[in-house]
């Protein structure tokens, strides 16, 4: 075999491998989003793959007034103020030949690896981390430099958890394993057809989702710079601004049908003490919310929501004598641990993931449930209408209260 057949053989499988990662990832390669024209009679074409390399440093704040007073400090007694982190991502995009290419222009997404430093590491571990994410360039400032958006959400593992007898004490996180949140915008230089240089700002979260205690969470804000490589040098540098020249979604009412569950900590107080209850409380619920898909990117409605929390309104039904690990509780009727409730809802749709988030008040429920509460959900594509739900639920803007696992329907889907 000559070099010239050689060198054409290994590109053809080198793009039919990442064809096919790409595929595995979005499970969707044959959805009729993702399908490509007629014209496109190539589906190798169809995908663009991307690899990028990121180090993030960043200010760690600390999350409630209750971890500054316990007084979370190092061995040289200065307070935990920073992280640095280094991440290996890839990403794919759709390209001009899909109709999605054309609705998103420039949207990619993607896994990543992580694994991040707060420089106490005998303490809080040194977590690793996985994720999903997704991010597109909003507008373009100049032909090679665009104004990019990107957010990140997955698990991150190896934590330090709790320990009280551990020394010393780490009151950060009750868990090995917490979540991983990331939002940052940043400017993207290309360099030349293939790389790109992106720097910028973001701020993550990393939480436990209230199912072990303590889950006062870490929050921090820095900056970030890092290298993309295309591996297609004929990839435009297209933006979500950029007229797209195919046939628009229209403005429809599409419904949304979601079932979830969790479990979750509970922290009571107990004749004005606070009490951490023994084990885990079940979490069941139930969405269902009419939205107007406005256009592409957008869609908003109402939601009903329905939740039974194990854990509502026991203080009630305590059984006094008892506390710590032995304290007992009469067991309430069902329906006085339901809550239901209207929320407002807006929605980032974008290829594969949509972005929820709501804002509502418990109409129906005991007094430790009516009040108002506050959702962030991921919603992930699996297979037509079929979408997995990984939601997160606050009261009072600052309350955590469970997560939400599960799987939802969308019907009447006109996109």
């Amino acid at each position: 075999m000559n070099n010239t057949n050689r060198t054409s053989l290994t590109g053809a499988i080198s793009t039919k491998l990442r064809a096919i990662a790409a595929a595995v990832l979005t499970g969707t390669a044959l959805s009729p989003v993702s399908a490509a024209t007629p014209a496109a009679a190539d589906s190798t074409s169809s995908i663009v793959s991307h690899l990028g390399f990121d180090m993030c440093g960043a200010y760690v704040g600390s999350s409630t007034s209750a971890l500054r007073d316990a007084g979370y400090y190092g061995d040289d007694q200065k307070e935990l103020r920073s992280a640095m982190s280094a991440h290996l991502k890839y990403s794919f995009s759709y390209s001009h030949s899909t109709r999605t290419g054309r609705l998103y222009p420039g949207a990619y997404q993607g896994i990543g690896l992580s694994m991040t430093s707060f420089f106490e590491n005998r303490r809080v571990g040194t977590p690793l981390g996985i994720y999903v994410f997704q991010g597109a360039p909003i507008f373009r400032l100049t032909p090679r430099l665009t104004f990019d958006y990107e957010w990140n959400f997955g698990a991150s593992f190896g934590w330090k958890k709790y320990d009280e007898d551990h020394t010393p004490v780490n009151l950060i996180v009750g868990s090995k394993t917490n979540a991983y949140i990331n939002v940052g915008f940043m400017l993207r230089y290309r360099l030349t057809s293939r790389l790109a240089l992106a720097a910028g700002i973001d701020m993550t979260h990393w939480s436990n989702g209230n199912t072990s205690w303590p889950n006062p969470g870490v929050n921090s804000i820095g900056g970030r710079a890092g290298l993309i490589y295309t591996f297609d040098s004929r990839a435009t540098q297209a933006t979500l601004s950029d007229m797209t020249g195919t046939e628009p979604v229209k403005p429809h009412f599409s419904y949304d049908l979601v079932i979830y569950g969790a479990a979750r900590k509970r922290m009571l107080h107990i004749n004005s003490a606070p009490q951490l209850l023994p084990g885990r409380f079940g979490i069941a619920g139930l969405n269902f919310a009419p939205m107007y898909n406005f256009n592409r990117f957008l869609r908003a409605g109402i939601s009903a929501d329905i939740q039974y929390d194990e854990s509502s309104g026991l203080g009630k039904y305590h059984v006094e004598g008892t506390y710590g690990d032995n304290i007992k509780f009469r067991r309430p009727g069902f329906f006085h641990q339901v809550s239901a409730g209207l929320s407002a809802r807006g929605e980032l749709v974008m290829p594969i993931f949509s972005i929820n988030a709501g804002m509502g008040y418990n109409i129906i429920g005991n007094s430790d449930s009516r009040n108002f509460y506050q959702v962030l959900a991921l919603k992930v594509n699996v297979w037509q209408h079929l979408f997995l739900h990984i939601g997160y639920q606050l009261n009072s803007f600052r309350n955590p209260n469970n997560l939400m696992i599960g799987l939802g329907y969308r019907f009447h889907d006109r996109r």
